[in-house]
């Protein structure tokens, strides 16, 4: 009688589980809703990091003319008489 007290004091705890889906099905309900939300979440961030890297590739930058050093020409004047005469290399 007491091996059956004892293996019924083992089944109680086991068939309570079972008994009650209701705490388990509500637990799962609110796992898969954080799920849902992290999902979410994660969306939402990954949006507005395309976003900012959208909104940098637009930026226009102006860049400064590149300096470009100007040679003179080897021009040489000779006047002759009254006529200028210009020699250039």
């Amino acid at each position: 009688m007491l091996a059956a007290a004892f293996v019924a004091g083992f089944a109680l705890p086991a068939s309570a589980q079972v008994a009650n889906p209701s705490i388990n099905s509500n637990a799962l309900i609110q796992q898969n809703d954080l799920q849902a939300l992290q999902s979410r979440i994660q969306r939402q961030q990954f949006q507005q990091q395309q976003q900012q890297y959208r909104d940098q590739d637009r930026v226009i930058v102006q860049q400064p003319p590149p300096v470009v050093p100007r040679v003179r020409p080897g021009c040489q004047t000779q006047i002759i008489g009254s006529t200028a005469v210009t020699n250039c290399r």
